[in-house]
């Protein structure tokens, strides 16, 4: 199964009032990682000091960096119409709308997964679902977490071990199984042509 990973990086935790500094994505067929795709945002106003402290970024990493506006359609162009997933995706999916709403610019045109409610009901019984958490419970290779792209790499990974979970299972494991095994409506990212406020369900 291909889909693209994807991650962001924020300068909070608010979608309406902060801004992406980083967007990391990485095209998988199962668990083999295809390409990357991975940009520094400048958001425009300086990054608090507790962004940074969990994120590593930086004012003057990003002084220089595109703003969001310029990189939606390279990034819409990475992921095309295969399947989104994500780690708490809802967080992900409402910063990445906000900016794709304020510009009128191109967004991806898959299905957005979630793997922490496909995880929590394929492992239950684990003490937390925290991506990192997860990475080292299934011994994945890791290094740094909370950038972008290493981040989507690892979600990439877990994705990639609920489908084989599930297969080895012989449990329904195709795009419209796992929305319905996640318990929320399908989602994804308006078009150009489309309202989106009319997509906004998560």
């Amino acid at each position: 199964m291909k889909f693209v990973a994807f991650d962001l990086e924020t300068t909070g935790i608010k979608p309406k009032e902060d801004m992406i500094v980083e967007i990391g994505a990485v095209l998988f067929d199962g668990a083999e990682a295809l390409k990357t795709y991975g940009t520094l945002i400048n958001p425009g106003i300086p990054i608090p000091a507790d962004a940074s402290a969990v994120n590593g970024i930086s004012d003057e990493m990003v002084v220089d960096k595109p703003r969001v506006a310029d990189v939606l359609g390279d990034f819409a162009d990475f992921c095309g119409d295969l399947p989104l997933v994500a780690h708490n995706a809802p967080f992900d999916y409402k910063f990445l709308l906000e900016d794709v709403k304020l510009h009128r610019g191109a967004a991806p045109k898959g299905v957005v997964l979630d793997t922490l409610p496909l995880a929590r009901k394929v492992f239950p019984g684990l003490a937390n679902y925290k991506l990192w958490t997860l990475v080292r419970h299934f011994n994945f290779p890791s290094g740094t977490f909370h950038r972008a792209e290493e981040d989507s790499a690892y979600c990439g990974l877990l994705f990639d071990k609920i489908i084989q979970t599930l297969e080895m299972r012989r449990e329904p494991c195709a795009e419209a199984d796992l929305v319905k095994l996640m318990g929320k409506e399908a989602v994804r990212f308006p078009q150009l042509s489309v309202q989106p406020d009319q997509l906004d369900l998560f």
